[in-house]
């Protein structure tokens, strides 16, 4: 499938992939009616790994699909199978990018990685992540209306808690050992900062996965990974990345670090971007997108209800 860019439009586009927790029971069912490329996908998916990805998908339950052992899988096949809908309808991205899990789904339409790797890569993460879950009581909180200086010092003062997502101004998530989120939370309000804890298994993009990582990668030695063809922005590094090698690096460095979205959105405004697509069951990005750039183009597609405004986005080329 080509991955190559716009040429000769004044309109730069960076295409963007959420990740888990943007899923939803029927995500996808109805790109699979409507568009032969989206059934095509659900099955490969499905060959791929060995299990009914459509199925969970489509009709759940919601239990099963929410679990990350299904989620992981079931978030990416969605995503490429909506940009696969996007570029048969003749949506061509300058730039991707993605949110955790979403920068698999990124790297896909980049060029660098080929959507069945990309699967056995999201098994695996969605394994060694989940052990170590069971293994070591984590936990992660939204805190809002912090700023990002605010809560780098709660973090240092608990102690065994650190930021993992810099989703956009006013909403970051902290991640940690159980105890310690439970002490941020206490510690933010009497600040007079509002935090919840998130539903989630473990202590995500933080160091307490870091066996987690150090088992991904002995994975991602033996898979085949090109450089991006199209400019691939790390929310990991919140930069430009190229190159087999350094690819291998962000995905395993993803487990441990932060999430920097609201960087990497601004890295993508840098490089020219005045579009922002994204492709994922829900607008999750999109609504941060919004609160990160006010006066930035926003698309999302998810679902036929949204393929007039993707038609549309096509037809000012």
């Amino acid at each position: 499938m080509s991955v190559t860019p716009n040429e000769g439009r004044a309109e730069k586009i960076a295409l963007m992939f959420p990740g888990q927790g943007s899923q939803f029971v029927g995500m996808g069912k109805d790109l699979a009616a409507e568009f032969p490329v989206a059934r095509r996908t659900y099955e490969e998916a499905g060959d791929v790994l060995g299990i009914d990805v459509a199925g969970v998908s489509f009709e759940g339950p919601a239990d099963r699909l929410g679990s990350t052992l299904y989620c992981q899988p079931a978030v990416l096949t969605q995503s490429v199978a909506a940009w696969r809908v996007a570029t048969e309808l003749g949506v061509r991205g300058d730039m991707t990018l993605g949110h955790s899990l979403g920068e698999y789904a990124a790297l896909v339409a980049s060029g660098s990685l080929p959507f069945d790797e990309a699967l056995r890569l999201v098994r695996t993460r969605g394994e060694v992540t989940t052990d170590v879950a069971h293994r070591v009581p984590g936990a992660m909180a939204a805190l809002l209306g912090a700023t990002e200086e605010q809560v780098e010092r709660l973090c240092a003062a608990v102690g065994d808690v650190w930021p993992a997502n810099y989703n956009c101004p006013g909403q970051i998530v902290a991640s940690g050992l159980a105890k310690s989120v439970d002490r941020l939370l206490e510690s933010a309000r009497t600040q007079g900062i509002k935090g919840r804890l998130l539903d989630v298994e473990g202590a995500f993009h933080s160091v307490v996965m870091a066996p987690a990582a150090d088992r991904l990668r002995e994975t991602l030695a033996g898979v085949m990974v090109a450089p991006p063809a199209v400019p691939f922005v790390s929310a990991t590094t919140a930069a430009v990345e190229a190159g087999a090698e350094r690819v291998r690096q962000i995905l395993t460095e993803q487990l441990t670090g932060p999430v920097r979205f609201t960087q990497a959105v601004r890295a993508a405004l840098a490089l020219g971007a005045t579009g922002y697509v994204e492709l994922g069951a829900r607008r999750t990005l999109a609504g941060l997108v919004r609160r990160i750039l006010p006066d930035a183009q926003v698309y999302h597609l998810g679902g036929v209800t949204d393929i007039p405004d993707i038609r549309a986005l096509v037809a000012r080329g």
